[in-house]
């Protein structure tokens, strides 16, 4: 079986986490929308899993990283 790049899948990884960040601060911004179903389904293609949720986290696995990302990067978000 063919495995993705370590590099690649870390970078996706981080991109999806940030546009998840602006997608919670815009939710009806479609083209942020758009973007970010986008990163989603190449996560899922990359991983070979079938939702975005799984994909994720056989991401974060795959790259090292088993705890979510870090309280400041979410800090000043609606809700944080």
């Amino acid at each position: 079986m063919l495995l993705p790049d370590r590099n690649t899948v870390d970078r996706l990884l981080r991109h999806y986490r940030a546009q998840e960040r602006v997608v919670l601060a815009r939710p009806c911004d479609l083209s942020v929308r758009r973007r970010f179903e986008d990163t989603a389904y190449t996560l899922c293609v990359l991983m070979g899993k079938r939702n975005a949720r799984e994909a994720v986290h056989a991401a974060e696995r795959y790259v090292g990283r088993t705890s979510p990302a870090p309280r400041q990067a979410l800090e000043g978000l609606p809700g944080s």
